[in-house]
């Protein structure tokens, strides 16, 4: 069984793909940047867009039945690595206790000019 999964609580997609899919008991929820559903425009600053991320994380899992509890695996993408203690304070914040595997890495550029993009996976069962 392949669902999509679109919440109005999250920006809308930029592009061809699916804010996120469940498939069974796993959601795969699509890259989320620091937008603000409502305006549609990045946050200012690496603070504001990992919360935004985060919450974006947050609507779209909560919209397929789960919670943040339910995300086993979160890989976030930062425009520099010098955000990383910035991006884990907050993170910490999101995930207080079983914790998902995380992958965290530095790339050239992110859409839209954003800092930080956050994926994650999550199990529904």
């Amino acid at each position: 069984m392949k669902k999509i999964i679109k919440t109005d609580k999250a920006p809308a997609a930029v592009g061809p793909y699916s804010q996120a899919v469940r498939a069974g008991d796993m959601l795969f929820i699509s890259g989320q940047l620091g937008i603000d559903p409502a305006s549609g425009k990045l946050a200012e600053g690496i603070e504001n867009q990992v919360e935004r991320a985060l919450e974006n994380v947050k609507a779209i899992v909560e919209k397929a039945g789960g919670g943040m509890g339910s995300i086993t695996k979160v890989t976030v993408l930062l425009k520099s690595m010098g955000d990383f203690k910035t991006m884990n304070t907050i993170y910490g914040r999101y995930f207080t206790e079983d914790q998902p595997a995380r992958a965290a890495f530095e790339v050239a550029a992110l859409p839209l000019g954003g800092l930080v993009e956050i994926e994650a996976v999550a199990f529904l069962g």
